[in-house]
């Protein structure tokens, strides 16, 4: 008997192709949703507590864990822990708004600077 051995490949072919006009369509649904979700964060000033007040642990988590490392202890950005230690409130303040390096401006919101800088003063 001779089979044909390129009709498992098309078969393959074909089932892979549905699959990702499949899995396209869900992505449609839900980028609406994110769109959404983006916005409402954009219009809320970042990071908040059940209580509605900013969370400066929780901005962290968000946004700076990725160079500052899980445990403050640096990578791509310097060590946060002891920065209380060499920098005043003023100096992370501006660090904060206006970006240092390879640290870019505007991470944390003018409202949100005193609370983050509190928070930093205290690792």
């Amino acid at each position: 008997m001779n089979r044909n051995p390129i009709i498992p490949f098309i078969l393959i072919m074909v089932m892979g192709i549905g699959l990702v006009f499949f899995m396209s369509l869900e992505g449609l649904n839900n980028s609406k949703e994110m769109a959404e979700e983006e916005k409402k964060q954009e219009e809320g000033g970042g990071e908040t507590a059940e209580g509605g007040a900013f969370d400066p642990e929780a901005h962290y988590q968000s946004t700076c864990i990725s160079c500052h490392g899980e445990n403050y202890e640096g990578g791509a950005g310097p060590a946060l822990k002891g920065v209380g230690e060499r920098l005043s409130d003023e100096e992370i303040k501006s660090t904060l708004k206006n970006g240092k390096g390879a640290m870019p401006p505007g991470l944390v919101q003018d409202e949100n600077l005193d609370a983050m800088a509190k928070w930093l003063k205290s690792l």
